[in-house]
């Protein structure tokens, strides 16, 4: 599969009446809400989506060797950690995948650590599973998040704990963890028997010269109480495929994410789910690299319209994700009532902050995965819904 064109980020693409999650919204509305990219993906992949629709039958799929020899070999190529092939299992998502493993290594009433303010649906998944959410909201200071040791320690001290859902890269911050980060975060788990479940889906989206660090690649100890949650589907615009793999080197461990897989049924692949998952992995390199760099540039435009034009409010630097944290405090302390009111006045349709626990009461998301044309209607929006909030 060879793809000469230059890859077209620019053109803007019409997404309405396509059943879309994110664009099911009034006319008059821009949404850059949800993690979900206006982009098409990568020509190499709808080539071997078309491919296989081609062939008109849609029967039940297997995992064939060559799906675990493409997630192996793109970690390797891209990540540097060499994943042994038997380490992974399928799963039709992330979140599935993390439901799951908590169904299966706790028991009700039992604690799971999460680092607020992290992605929301991390709530979910201990709430509607009967678990509790132990909280470790990170520091923030002069406009950037760090982990509040000590809180931690204690959180995972309690017997009660026995489990913690790890983001990384970090959702909504764009914050990428440092080896010495992982590393405290592994040894402080093994001393109170906490199993780590690392989401890394957002690991490839990393800016140009930035690189993420696999948490269990950092040490044998992160290594054996690890479970790592990783996709295509944010990377390469394919959520609606519902293809991921979980990564777990300790036999043991594995073997109970694996039952816990089946038993939920969620270790089975539609007809697509693999095809598209091994041509991402096997000729999505080039594509993912320019994706990168356009984003890189949307955050530029970002900083500096904002720092121009909005200056009540600030952009949290951003490593990694096409999610940028909006720093509302000198405006507001409700960011819920704040995006309603912006969407209200002008359209434009953000991630209320409130959901994502810690400080998020502050701040509000907004997704920069779209054409700069569209970047800079929502940022005209932004600049206009905050103007009017603050009169």
């Amino acid at each position: 599969m060879e793809c000469t064109d230059k890859y077209d980020f620019d053109t803007p693409i019409d997404r309405t009446n396509t059943q879309s999650l994110k664009w099911d919204v009034a006319e008059n509305e821009l949404p850059m809400w949800v993690a979900d990219m206006d982009f098409k993906t990568a020509p190499e992949i709808i080539e071997a989506v078309n491919k296989r629709a081609a062939h008109g039958v849609f029967g039940y799929s297997i995992i064939p060797e060559s799906w675990n020899e493409a997630v192996a070999g793109w970690w390797s190529r891209r990540h540097n950690w060499d994943i042994d092939k038997d380490w992974i299992v399928f799963s039709t998502g992330v979140i599935p995948a993390v439901s799951s493993i908590v169904r299966k290594l706790t028991t009700p009433n039992e604690n799971v650590v999460i680092q607020t303010p992290v992605y929301n649906i991390f709530f979910n998944s201990i709430i509607n599973n009967g678990r509790r959410v132990l909280e470790n909201p990170l520091k923030y200071e002069n406009g950037e998040y760090s982990i509040d040791w000590e809180d931690l320690k204690n959180k995972l001290a309690d017997p009660q704990t026995s489990l913690m859902i790890l983001c990384n890269p970090q959702n909504p911050s764009g914050k990428i963890w440092s080896r010495e980060d992982l590393s405290r975060i592994g040894e402080l788990c093994a001393r109170y028997y906490v199993t780590v479940v690392s989401d890394e889906i957002h690991c490839d989206l990393t800016d140009p010269g930035k690189e993420y660090i696999p948490f269990a690649s950092v040490s044998d100890v992160c290594r054996d109480i690890s479970i790592t949650c990783v996709a295509p589907t944010k990377t390469f615009n394919i959520a609606g495929l519902q293809t991921a793999a979980v990564i777990v080197p300790h036999k043991n461990l594995r073997h109970k994410v694996w039952r816990a897989l089946n038993t939920d049924e969620v270790a089975e692949p539609n007809a697509f789910a693999v095809w598209a998952a091994e041509a991402a992995y096997n000729y999505g390199d080039k594509w993912l690299d320019e994706l990168r760099g356009y984003i890189y540039n949307n955050k530029r435009i970002v900083n500096e319209y904002v720092n121009d034009n909005i200056t009540s409010i600030k952009v949290v630097q951003s490593e990694a994700t096409y999610l940028l944290w909006l720093d509302c405090s000198a405006i507001t302390d409700n960011s819920s009532e704040l995006a309603a009111y912006i969407r209200n006045r002008t359209g434009l349709y953000l991630s209320a902050g409130n959901a994502y626990g810690g400080n998020g009461n502050q701040f509000l998301r907004l997704n920069i995965a779209c054409p700069k044309v569209v970047l800079m209607d929502g940022l005209k929006r932004l600049e206009e819904g905050i103007r009017l909030a603050m009169n």
